[in-house]
């Protein structure tokens, strides 16, 4: 696992982050974190389940070790294209953060580029609020969030505001976007 600023992931991601979680709202906290660089961007290039977990638990113990990072996004980079393949892997890491006990501490977001909600339609608008140029899992830390949520007005609105844009600017505005991204190194 690396955490290369420059490697093409961290590139495509960043972009993605700036672009559309940022640049679309999605995620009202984000930006923050961005302009004051306080994400940890780790790549991983592997696709087997085991040592994926290895690695995330090394960016969680990293994550704990070091406060003054604030998130946490590991991007796997050639591994879990499969999205129920990247779905084990989720519920896996949530089983990890309850195994080093880390639950409450620590929470996992998951963005893939294939993402569907359950019950969705798969082309889909709403799941891009999900869909991400690579497989990633985001740790969280939960104070920061809570601190957060503590003073923003109506959290619970952010999804359905989310889903709402994402269905205005349609699944070809996400579909051209993602696949621009393809060009970027």
């Amino acid at each position: 696992m690396t955490d290369e600023k420059l490697h093409p992931a961290v590139v495509k991601t960043k972009h993605w982050l700036e672009q559309i979680v940022i640049g679309l709202n999605f995620c009202p906290f984000a930006k923050k974190e961005f302009v004051n660089n306080t994400i940890r961007y780790a790549t991983s290039n592997t696709g087997l389940l085991e040592q994926a977990l290895s690695e995330v638990a090394e960016q969680l113990q990293h994550l704990v070790e070091h406060p003054e990072i604030e998130t946490t996004l590991v991007i796997f980079t050639t591994g879990f294209r499969s999205f129920d393949k990247y779905l084990d892997l989720v519920d896996y890491a949530n089983e990890l953060l309850v195994d080093l006990g880390l639950d409450g501490e620590i929470q996992i977001a998951s963005f893939h580029p294939d993402y569907v909600f359950e019950g969705e339609d798969e082309q889909g608008a709403s799941n891009y609020t999900n869909r991400s140029p690579l497989p990633t899992l985001h740790l969280i830390r939960e104070a920061s969030m809570a601190k957060v949520l503590a003073v923003y007005q109506n959290p619970e609105q952010i999804p359905e505001d989310n889903i709402a844009l994402a269905e205005e600017k349609g699944t070809k505005f996400f579909k051209q976007f993602l696949a621009g991204l393809n060009k970027l190194s």
